[in-house]
């Protein structure tokens, strides 16, 4: 623990204190400016891969290329920025995915973290360099998984695990029918699955809740629960210093409790989002026709989509809603205002210290 009290999020040789990842966004949501922001509070930025190269249109194969040049610069300024932990996200479906972990690598980002997918192979795109790596779960399952696969091909385990629960924005690991039956399992249960199994190792592997965590209060109810830290991404888009235009912070502001809502994603997942006019659009049987130079995803087929994904989350990330929709968690209609992220992590840290003080000891207190 530091100073303030606080227990700090131990991965590999990082310590971080207040023990918050910033979930990463993908397509120009979450870049340098608002990673080494939350970099800055002692909290870990977290700068998305996917999508980087999207400027304004898709640009045929360049955009491959594009995209590469894109996240090394984007890794170098937080960096140059930051006074702190820098991570990358990676999504597994990515095409360009060997090549993006590659790059980050290169670039000494501290953590990958990669989701989308099962990780599976990640150790071996990264060449033994001593970087973070940690895959994002929704099972206890997958996680025993990874755990097997890395230890039999590459004798390692993930230096940490995100567990992201159902009420996380964007794309989502459960079937469309456990949603809206409700039968999806809750992330406090999950959590404690993982912790279980973490705990198994000589060295117990952190565990890190993701999914709907809004408050300090939330915070700490995961830290009882044997998680190391948390990871959160929607309280971080209505900040000064996120990447995405102020017309995507505003549908967040104006967003009520009714108007977040799944629809099936073109990439056959699941995906949390607004509504606006053009997702009734879609449910209708609206198509935007469109030629794919750049099968950005693997699991795209663009002889079947309705529409690119990734160009109506391009035109998200510049403010074109009219054209658009903004993926966010459960919680988005709880944000209110937008305010600078030192602001942001001082208002979670008090409200954390409070409810850790008022509440019973921290179950990770071994742990950290």
């Amino acid at each position: 623990m530091r100073e303030n009290g606080l227990p700090s999020l131990k991965i590999r040789n990082l310590e971080i204190n207040p023990p918050i990842i910033q979930g990463g966004m993908a397509v120009r949501v979450s870049g340098a400016n608002l990673a080494s922001a939350v970099a800055n509070t002692g909290c870990v930025g977290v700068i998305a891969s996917a999508g980087l190269g999207l400027l304004g249109d898709l640009r045929g194969p360049d955009a491959r290329t594009l995209g590469q040049e894109v996240l090394r610069r984007e890794i170098r300024k937080a960096k140059r920025l930051a006074n702190g932990s820098i991570g990358v996200n990676i999504m597994v479906a990515c095409a360009d995915y060997e090549n993006h972990v590659k790059i980050a690598v290169e670039e000494k980002a501290d953590l990958i973290i990669s989701g989308a997918g099962l990780p599976l192979a990640l150790p071996e795109y990264t060449g033994g360099a001593d970087v973070a790596l940690i895959p994002i779960v929704s099972s206890a399952r997958a996680f025993a998984l990874i755990c097997k696969r890395w230890q039999g091909r590459f004798n390692r385990l993930p230096d940490a695990v995100v567990v992201e629960g159902v009420q996380a924005g964007g794309h989502l690991g459960y079937s469309p029918e456990s949603i809206a039956n409700g039968s999806a399992p809750a992330l406090e249960q999950t959590v404690v699955e993982v912790v279980a199994s973490a705990d198994s190792f000589e060295s117990p592997i952190p565990v890190i809740a993701a999914g709907g965590i809004f408050t300090g209060r939330d915070i700490a109810r995961f830290l009882r629960l044997g998680a190391s830290g948390v990871q959160m991404a929607t309280r971080f888009v209505c900040t000064d210093e996120c990447d995405v235009h102020e017309s995507f912070k505003r549908a967040y502001l104006n967003a009520e409790p009714e108007d977040i809502t799944i629809i099936r994603s073109p990439v056959g997942l699941p995906g949390r989002v607004i509504n606006n006019a053009f997702v009734e659009s879609i449910r209708q049987g609206k198509t935007v026709p469109f030629h794919c130079e750049y099968q950005c995803l693997r699991s795209c087929d663009p002889r079947t989509a309705p529409y690119c994904i990734a160009r109506v989350l391009a035109k998200a990330a510049q403010g074109k809603l009219g054209e658009s929709f903004a993926f966010a968690g459960s919680n988005a209609h709880r944000c209110r205002e937008i305010v600078p992220v030192a602001v942001l992590v001082e208002r979670l840290t008090t409200e954390l210290t409070e409810a850790l003080a008022h509440g019973e000891s921290c179950s990770i207190a071994g742990r950290a």
